[in-house]
């Protein structure tokens, strides 16, 4: 399906360097931020406990918090949850610092709360309470890293059987490119990493790789077509004859997404802010960086497009690599 096509071939890879500057730049960014305001890690990494509080009307998340940091209680996030009655209060593991035992410190926490709560508004009914502990934290953490590590060996190895291992490696570099990039607006803005935006990072390398398959997919269909063609307008065909697929598969996606940012609320805000500046980016990164990066690693024709020796005598036969 195509909205459009367009005839003439427009010269991405002449502008390769531009890009390529601006991709490492970006990415430099990022890892300083990632390295200068470390990721404000959820409670889900750290340890903490996470409450659910009901009211008889609107609740009034302001008076919340300041009657919890009258109360002693250091770290309390409110934030409304589901209905304007519901409110979901993120209390980290150092709200119960200085105890032994620490459930039954979250538990005296978890009293000191509600007592806080009644006082202003007795109709404060407790819904749920969940505990995570530091250990448990840090397990969910390291789990985390793993997931990440044995996706990108498994894109590699699907790339580099399907198509070509200089394409294997354009591609796990362009994606690695979008993760450290979403982190970095992560640790610049010091927004909250959880375990639903490390779910959305997961789902963008898998989104950004099925980009990279497509655009790939054409580039080796033109190395077998257009004989006469460089490296350069091979890639530029691919991205130009794809360009109407790009627009209309990112662009359903993202009103998708946008509808959870701003519809979502407090819960999955996080998460489609992660899937919006990842498809941002994994649109560019999959036609404007990993591109490039397959050229400056040397694919070319013969990659695809092998000679077959006959017999003395006899023609050789250009035939196209499976």
């Amino acid at each position: 399906m195509e909205f459009f096509r367009i005839k003439k071939s427009i010269p991405f890879m002449r502008h390769a360097l531009v890009f390529n500057a601006i991709s490492f730049i970006t990415f430099l960014l990022a890892v300083f931020f990632l390295w200068y305001t470390p990721l404000h890690l959820s409670i889900e990494f750290t340890g903490g406990a996470v409450m659910e509080v009901k009211y008889d009307k609107p609740a009034d998340i302001e008076q919340i918090k300041e009657v919890l940091t009258k109360a002693g209680i250091v770290g309390a996030e409110p934030i409304k949850f589901g209905t304007s009655q519901d409110v979901q209060i993120r209390l980290p593991l150092k709200a119960a610092e200085g105890a032994e035992d620490q459930n039954k410190a979250m538990e005296k926490l978890k009293d000191t709360v509600m007592t806080s709560l009644k006082s202003v508004d007795a109709s404060a009914t407790l819904v749920r309470n969940d505990f995570v502990g530091g250990q448990v934290g840090k397990e969910l953490a390291t789990d985390g890293a793993m997931a990440l590590l044995f996706v990108c060996i498994g894109i590699m190895a699907y790339l580099a059987i399907r198509f070509e291992w200089r394409f294997a490696v354009a591609t796990i570099i362009a994606n690695l490119h979008d993760v450290v990039i979403i982190l970095g607006f992560f640790a610049f803005f010091q927004w909250e990493f959880s375990l639903p935006v490390l779910a959305a990072v997961l789902a963008i390398l898998g989104y950004s790789v099925n980009e990279s398959v497509v655009v790939f997919d054409r580039a080796r269909e033109n190395f077998r077509k257009m004989r006469r063609a460089t490296t350069e307008e091979i890639f530029d065909a691919a991205i130009t004859g794809t360009i109407s697929r790009t627009i209309i598969t990112h662009g359903l996606t993202q009103m998708m997404v946008l509808a959870m940012l701003i519809l979502g609320g407090p819960t999955l805000h996080n998460f489609a802010l992660a899937l919006t500046i990842g498809i941002c980016f994994g649109i560019y990164s999959s036609v404007l960086v990993a591109c490039p990066l397959a050229r400056y690693l040397g694919v070319s024709r013969e990659d695809f497009v092998k000679t077959e020796k006959k017999k003395e005598g006899e023609p050789e036969v250009i035939s196209a690599a499976p």
